[in-house]
């Protein structure tokens, strides 16, 4: 089960993150989690949205630099060491993680998501089931939406 992210190239200055995210808001377009890592000139905008086709139609139509990259969503249970059991899954399977990040949920279903892009995606994720670790496909995201 994955989820799609959208990532969006933007030029790293003042105003510009409002901007992007606002084309996104008046579209009616909700965004679940997000990530930025920057440099000096550029950052890369990382969201998980409500409708990912639609916000990826969105941002080309304003001349941006946008991408579609398939990820994997982990429910949580706020208690402590939970993450670490999953981070220890993955390594006991030997896959690497090349990002992740987290948000915070108001599902009754679990409380956190992580979102994960590993090494090696499809083969990573043959090699996760099975392990005590929950996958949340996009049904989850759009019941957050309901539950709104």
């Amino acid at each position: 089960m994955l989820i799609t992210q959208i990532s969006i190239f933007i030029e790293n200055k003042p105003g510009r993150l409002a901007e992007v995210i606002g084309y996104l808001g008046k579209e009616n377009i909700n965004i679940h989690a997000l990530s930025i890592a920057d440099t000096t000139d550029f950052g890369i905008l990382r969201l998980i949205v409500s409708d990912a086709g639609q916000a990826w139609n969105i941002l080309k139509s304003r001349g941006l630099t946008v991408k579609q990259t398939d990820v994997i969503a982990v429910a949580l249970r706020h208690k402590p060491g939970n993450l670490a059991h999953v981070l220890e899954e993955l390594e006991g399977k030997n896959i690497s993680i090349e990002y992740m990040y987290a948000f915070t949920s108001r599902s009754k279903v679990h409380d956190a998501m992580v979102i994960f892009r590993l090494d090696h995606q499809d083969e990573a994720l043959e090699r996760i089931k099975g392990c005590d670790i929950e996958i949340i496909g996009a049904e989850a995201l759009q019941r957050l939406d309901r539950e709104a």
